[in-house]
């Protein structure tokens, strides 16, 4: 992904002065000290971070390499280190989240000062990697296939991850109050999106002949079913259910996660998945992409029914 370089040193000037801004607080407002800090010692910590954080961001603002690197390194290491301190003591949790963001953050400056893009094609590459499924000899098995990675898939992303960040959530006292009847919301709405989910599954698994997966795609393009109204009703489902499990859990770390899911989805991997789509297919794709969103549902027109599936 091609992104201007100067955004990259723009993000380090912004940091730099965030960075600076934080310290001033943490030394003139205790609560700011309290909640990102906990009791560990404020003096010591700053002999190390605004050299390494707050300068080197400084630096590398105007573009220098070597301070973008050292800033990047702390940077992480930092939020490694008050992860675990937040997670043994209950405090500083969130401190963790503003380093978390920093270190994201820096990562993807870095790269932009170094290379001039974000590295985003290893999301595509092994088990990800864009290809066509093995076609079966019946239709029942693509089905077979498509179940047992929704299996796995929606055990790992609506069960395991959701459990752990809620989890985290409450050790690092970051929770917050939600309104009532806000759990039946999150189930009705997971119900709604599961039912979507499957039905998606199913079709495309059905006259596809593929699964959901990239790296065992359907070999055949599909404009039936909720495909007919919307073009990815398998995503826009999966995002769905996150949020829903967010307000199951009463959770707003994992209502965030899924919404930041949702953007990766849709800048990084969306692109690549609608070039292998055109590739594949050609102007039946084109022609697809023109007359039914990515997102918003709609009812196709008439002049769509020409439209294949």
């Amino acid at each position: 992904m091609t992104v201007p370089a100067w955004l990259g040193r723009a993000y380090f000037g912004v940091q730099a002065i965030a960075g600076g801004v934080w310290w001033i607080a943490v030394f003139t407002v205790p609560w700011v000290r309290d909640s990102t800090l906990g009791d560990l010692n404020a003096v010591t910590i700053a002999i190390l971070d605004i050299p390494l954080f707050v300068v080197a961001s400084a630096v590398a603002a105007v573009g220098a390499r070597a301070a973008a690197l050292v800033s990047t390194v702390w940077t992480c290491v930092v939020a490694g280190a008050l992860a675990i301190y937040a997670t043994v003591t209950g405090q500083a949790g969130w401190g963790v989240l503003l380093m978390f963001a920093a270190a994201a953050g820096s990562v993807v400056a870095l790269s932009l000062l170094s290379t001039g893009r974000v590295p985003v094609g290893w999301i595509i590459r092994g088990p990800f990697a864009f290809r066509p499924a093995r076609v079966r000899r019946t239709t029942i098995s693509h089905v077979a296939a498509t179940f047992g990675q929704i299996f796995v898939f929606w055990g790992l992303f609506l069960v395991v991850i959701p459990s752990v960040i809620a989890l985290l959530e409450q050790r690092w006292d970051l929770a917050i109050s939600f309104p009532a009847g806000t759990q039946a919301v999150g189930l009705t709405l997971l119900g709604c999106a599961s039912a979507l989910g499957v039905w998606s599954a199913i079709v495309m698994s059905a006259l596809g002949r593929g699964t959901p997966l990239p790296s065992a795609m359907a070999n055949h393009l599909v404009i039936a079913g909720p495909y007919r109204w919307v073009r990815n009703p398998m995503a826009l489902a999966g995002i769905s259910q996150g949020v829903a499990v967010g307000l199951i859990l009463e959770s707003w770390l994992v209502v965030a996660w899924a919404v930041a899911g949702s953007l990766v989805w849709n800048y990084v991997v969306r692109p690549f998945e609608e070039t292998d789509l055109e590739e594949r297919f050609g102007a039946e794709f084109q022609r697809y992409r023109a007359a039914v969103r990515c997102w918003v549902p709609r009812l196709p027109h008439s002049e769509d029914a020409s439209l294949p599936g």
